[in-house]
């Protein structure tokens, strides 16, 4: 099951917090990128964790913020009708709290779940 997407299209709900969408704007093209940049970041991640590499750590997250980034997940805002940006906010103190409290059990524990990936 697929976690539950706000009827805006702006964020996705896991653990009752919401996080932003990827900028549907983005061609195809640039989207792919964007993932494949993402993954490799936290595969470094990942890696100079693993060997206790702060310099390295420091820059794959750094990588790991760009590609988010560009992607439209982090930074400014990619929607034009100046409404606040709720990234990272918890659900039930948002606009968005009504939405979620109406969402069948199912849909709501699909938002509970931890993430298969971080």
């Amino acid at each position: 099951m697929r976690y539950p997407v706000t009827p805006d299209g702006r964020y996705f709900v896991v653990r009752g917090r919401l996080w932003r969408m990827s900028n549907p704007s983005l061609s195809e093209a640039e989207r792919e990128d964007g993932v494949k940049r993402l993954m490799a970041a936290r595969r470094a991640v990942g890696a100079a964790k693993r060997t206790g590499d702060d310099a390295a750590l420091r820059a794959a997250r750094g990588a790991v913020d760009e590609a988010k980034r560009d992607l439209g997940e982090r930074g400014l805002v990619w929607w034009t009708d100046g409404a606040a940006d709720f990234n990272q906010r918890m659900v039930r103190s948002t606009p968005y709290a009504d939405w979620f409290a109406a969402l069948a059990d199912a849909q709501r524990e699909a938002g509970d779940r931890l993430p298969a990936s971080s």
